[in-house]
C-alpha cells in the first residue's frame, strides 16, 4: 500500500507531499492541472523512462520518493532522481539500485492502469495466473509445482550422472591410481603417533638402557639396594609399633609397598632387555614414518583424513564400476516423476480449458457493464512443444485476446490501442481473477474515457469493490465515479510570481460537495447543481452503509 508520496521539481510540481490511506482515493481537477504528472511520477518509481524534460525549469534535479507497506509487513522506500542532463538514479531503502531491480520490486507493490508500459497484465506470462485465480485451481497448481520440482530434481541428477559417465574411464583410472597409493602404504589409525613415540625410544636406546640398569641396581641388586635396606627399616618400624600404635598403619602399608617396588625392578630389567637398539630397526621406523608423511601431504593433511579419503575413493570407484545399475535406477525414478508431473499437469490443463470459455463470457458481460457491450474475448493456449518448455505452472501458456469493436479481429491484449478501453479491461480483469497480494496499490487513469451516466456508476462500484482488497487510486473526470471515493484529492494549478505551480488538497465533506458540483456543472455552479452533488454523495454513503 502506498502510504506517502513526495515529489520535488517535477514538471510544474515544485514541492508536493501526499499521504494516502487504504480504500478508494479519487483524484480530480481541471484538465491540465497536473493529474497526469502525478501518475507519471508514480510511473517513474515503477521503472518508467526518465528524461531531462521532466525536470522543472531552473532546477538541477527532480526527485520522487514513496513509502510503501509491503505485503509481508515491511516498510519499503523507493526513490528516483532525474538530473537536468537526463541522468537517472534509483534507490531502494536508501541503497542505489538498478532500474531493473526497481521494476521487479515495484511490480509487487503498485500496478498502473492507463499507461501501457507499466501494466503487469499486458505481459502474457501473467494471463495464466489470472485464469487460474478465476478457476480456483490453487490445489492443482500446488500439485503441479510439487511434481515439477520432483521431476526437475531427478532429471538434474540423471543429467549429472550422464555427464559423469562420459568421463567414467578417465575418472576410474585416476581413482584407482589414488587408491593404490593409499592401499600400498596401508595406514592404520594412529599409526603415525605410535611410530613417532617409538622413534624417540629407539633414538635414545643407549641412554634408556643405562638408566634402567642403574635404577635396577640401586633398587634390587646393588650392594646398597633399596629393597634390601627396606627389610631393616620395616623391622625397626615394627618394633616402634609394638610400643606406640601410631606406627601400626605404616607397618600395614609394608605389604603393598614392597610388591610395587619389586614390580618396578622387574619392569626396569625387562624394558632394558626388550629395547631393539639396532640401527636397522630405527631405519625401518624412519622409513615407515616418511611413507606416512608423504601420504598425509598428498591425501591428508592428517592420517585419519587420508584413511577416510581412501574409503571415499573405494565407494566412488564402486559406483563408477556399477554405473549401469545406477543409470537404470535413475531412469526408473525419472519415468515415475515424469508420469506424476504429466498426470498432475494434465488435470490442471483440463480445468483450465473448462474454465477458459466461462471466463471469456464472464469477462464479456463485465465489459458490457462498462460500456464495451460488443467486446469479444477469448483465452488462447499455447501447448509446450518439448520438455524444456514444461514449468511449475503446467504444460501450456495462455494469452487473452480481445476485440473491443465489432468486425475487428481478436488481438492480443497488449495491442489494445485505446487507453480508456484498456483501463476498463484491466478493471474487469482485476475483479474477475486477481493474483495480486491484498493491499497492493492499483492506480487507474483514463478509466472513465468514453463513459458516463449509468456506466460511470458501474465503474465506480467496481472500483469501490476492488478497494476492499486493494488500495485503489483513480483519476477521474466524472462525478459519478468521484462520489464513490473514501478519500478525495483535488489537483489544481495556479501561477505565482510568473511560475506555474500544481498543488493537491484533501477535500473535506463541504469542499468535496463543491468539487462534485464543479464537475457536474462546469464553471456555472447553481444551487440545483450543488443539490445534485449533495444528493449524489448522500446516495453513495447510504449505499456504502447498506453494504
Amino acid at each position: 500500500m502506498l502510504r506517502f508520496l513526495s515529489i520535488r521539481h517535477l514538471a510544474v510540481i515544485d514541492r508536493l507531499e501526499l499521504e494516502f490511506n487504504a480504500g478508494l482515493t479519487v483524484l480530480t481537477g481541471e484538465t491540465g492541472a497536473g493529474k497526469s504528472i502525478l501518475v507519471g511520477a508514480v510511473g517513474l518509481l515503477v521503472g518508467g523512462r526518465a528524461s531531462a524534460e521532466l525536470v522543472r525549469t531552473g532546477e538541477d534535479t527532480a526527485s520522487i520518493e514513496a513509502v510503501f507497506d509491503a505485503p509481508d509487513g515491511r516498510e519499503v522506500i523507493l526513490r528516483r532522481e532525474i538530473s537536468s542532463q537526463g541522468r537517472s538514479r534509483a534507490f531502494i531503502d536508501g541503497s542505489l539500485a538498478t532500474s531493473t531491480a526497481l521494476r521487479e520490486l515495484s511490480g509487487t507493490l503498485v500496478d498502473l492502469h492507463g499507461q501501457h508500459e507499466h501494466q503487469v497484465l499486458l505481459d502474457p506470462a501473467s494471463h495464466l495466473d489470472v485464469l487460474d485465480a478465476y478457476a480456483d485451481v490453487d490445489q492443482q497448481r500446488a500439485d503441479v509445482a510439487a511434481a515439477f520440482a520432483a521431476w526437475q530434481t531427478v532429471r538434474a541428477e540423471r543429467l549429472r550422472f550422464a555427464a559423469q559417465q562420459k568421463e567414467t574411464a578417465s575418472r576410474t583410472e585416476f581413482l584407482a591410481f589414488q587408491l593404490a597409493e593409499i592401499d600400498k602404504v596401508n595406514p592404520k589409525p594412529g599409526e603415525d603417533e605410535e611410530l613417532a613415540a617409538m622413534r624417540l625410544v629407539l633414538a635414545n636406546a643407549d641412554k634408556l638402557q643405562r638408566l634402567c640398569s642403574e635404577a635396577y641396581q640401586s633398587l634390587y641388586e646393588g650392594d646398597q639396594a633399596a629393597l634390601a635396606s627396606l627389610g631393616t627399616v620395616w623391622r625397626r618400624v615394627a618394633d616402634l609399633a609394638s610400643i606406640d600404635d601410631r606406627f601400626t598403619p605404616y607397618v600395614e602399608a609394608r605389604d603393598s609397598i614392597k610388591p610395587a617396588l619389586e614390580d618396578l625392578a622387574y619392569f626396569l630389567r625387562s624394558y632394558a632387555a626388550d629395547i631393539d637398539a639396532s640401527p636397522a630397526r630405527l631405519q625401518e621406523v624412519e622409513d615407515r614414518l616418511a611413507a606416512l608423511e608423504r601420504l598425509k601431504k598428498k591425501h591428508g593433511p592428517s592420517l585419519a583424513e587420508a584413511i577416510e579419503k581412501g574409503e571415499r575413493l573405494k565407494q566412488e570407484l564402486h559406483q563408477l564400476e556399477h554405473g549401469t545399475e545406477r543409470a537404470a535406477e535413475l531412469d526408473a525414478a525419472l519415468n515415475v516423476a515424469r508420469d506424476w508431473y504429466l498426470q498432475s499437469a494434465g488435470k490442471l490443463s483440463v480445468r483450465r480449458r473448462e474454465a477458459a470459455p466461462v471466463f471469456s463470457r464472464t469477462l464479456e458481460r463485465s465489459l458490457g457493464d462498462l460500456a464495451m457491450a460488443r467486446t469479444r474475448c477469448e483465452v488462447r493456449f499455447t501447448p509446450a512443444e518439448s520438455e524444456d518448455q514444461w514449468s511449475d505452472r503446467g504444460l501450456e501458456q495462455a494469452e487473452f485476446y480481445i476485440s473491443p469493436n465489432p468486425g475487428e479481429d481478436l488481438k492480443p491484449l497488449a495491442r489494445i490501442a485505446s487507453g480508456g478501453e484498456l483501463s476498463r479491461i484491466m478493471l474487469a480483469l482485476k475483479t474477475l481473477g486477481s493474483t495480486d497480494a491484498p493491499g497492493k496499490t492499483l492506480i487507474f487513469d483514463e478509466v472513465d474515457t468514453g463513459v458516463g451516466g449509468k456506466v460511470a456508476d458501474v465503474v465506480g462500484r467496481r472500483l469501490q469493490d476492488l478497494s476492499k482488497r486493494f488500495q485503489v487510486l483513480c483519476i477521474t473526470h466524472l462525478p459519478q465515479i468521484a462520489a464513490y471515493g473514501a478519500a478525495h484529492l483535488c489537483i489544481s494549478k495556479s501561477v505565482r510570481q510568473g511560475r506555474t505551480l500544481t498543488s493537491v488538497v484533501r477535500l473535506t465533506a463541504d469542499s468535496r460537495q463543491e468539487e462534485l458540483a464543479r464537475m457536474i456543472g462546469g464553471n456555472e455552479v447553481s444551487a440545483v447543481v450543488r443539490a445534485s452533488a449533495k444528493e449524489m454523495l448522500a446516495a453513495r454513503r447510504a449505499k456504502a452503509k447498506g453494504e
